[in-house]
């Protein structure tokens, strides 16, 4: 699980692919925040209850500055699933938020926005959206009880112009999840990687698909990788194991397997899995 958390946040850390999501989903491809106006901040916060402080975490938090003057608080929240209590979540992280300004005394207020990431292209996120989908209120006391809406976008179900507008490794992403929403099937874009390790394990994690970490080497940062250069790659990995797992059945004499494989794909895929369980992720 940490080994995921991890891999979800690094690309989204880096200014320009955090600065690139903000523009494009809140500002509709303005460039109106900068990478060199955002300033990290700790994505931990705390609550008590119990009488004990109990610590809770976001994805990626960073201010929005212009010279010494934070302008914003944005938060990002990814999604691979619908989180029936992503709203109740999103608002004590964004209490948390607020009650850190009062800490300081003569500083100026400024908003808290969180933007959730949805990444699942099979099934659109309809609801819970709001607070009031995710609590029973009576309707006497609604007038009283205030509502919280979430800032969800749905990176699959993006248009393609919107998917255009990003100019970061960000763009690749949100093709990807397009693609398999439209089409299920991925058709590489020729655009050049910056932050290739990081933009394979969020890919990885992303899709539940190893071969896009495991496409990773070392020799590929500092040059112009492509994504199709990535697929490639994973599509020669896959001839190479299919060879290996036939030589195998060969030299041990499994030939029914070796026919039975030949003829029926799920069997075939479930003997790559078993041979090659980091290569194949069924």
């Amino acid at each position: 699980m940490a080994e995921k958390d991890i891999a979800e946040k690094t690309l989204e850390a880096y200014n320009d692919v955090f600065a690139d999501i903000v523009n494009v989903l809140l500002f509709n491809g303005k460039h109106l925040v900068g990478e060199n106006d955002l300033e990290e901040e700790s994505p931990y916060s705390s609550y008590k209850t119990d009488g004990k402080l109990h610590a809770q975490e976001r994805d990626v938090a960073k201010y929005w500055r212009q010279g010494l003057v934070r302008i914003a608080f944005y938060g990002l929240e990814n999604q691979t699933g619908i989180d029936t209590d992503m709203p109740l979540r999103l608002f004590g992280y964004d209490g948390a938020a607020y009650r850190a300004q009062l800490l300081t005394d003569k500083a100026p207020r400024y908003p808290v926005i969180t933007l959730v990431l949805y990444f699942g292209y099979e099934k659109q996120w309809k609801i819970p959206a709001t607070l009031y989908d995710c609590i029973s209120i009576p309707e006497e006391l609604k007038p009283y009880v205030n509502d919280y809406k979430m800032n969800l976008f749905q990176i699959a179900y993006l248009t393609d112009t919107q998917a255009a507008m990003f100019q970061s490794d960000f763009r690749i992403v949100a093709d990807y999840f397009i693609q398999m929403r439209k089409n299920r099937s991925y058709v590489a874009p020729d655009t050049t990687i910056k932050h290739v390790h990081e933009l394979l394990q969020l890919m990885s994690v992303m899709t539940k698909d190893n071969r896009f970490k495991d496409a990773y080497s070392p020799d590929m940062e500092g040059g112009n990788v492509k994504m199709c250069e990535v697929l490639d790659k994973i599509e020669n990995r896959g001839v190479d194991n299919a060879f290996s797992l036939v030589r195998f059945l060969m030299d041990n004499n499994r030939l029914d397997d070796l026919k039975k494989a030949s003829e029926d794909e799920s069997y075939r895929n479930r003997l790559m899995a078993e041979f090659f369980p980091r290569k194949i992720n069924q």
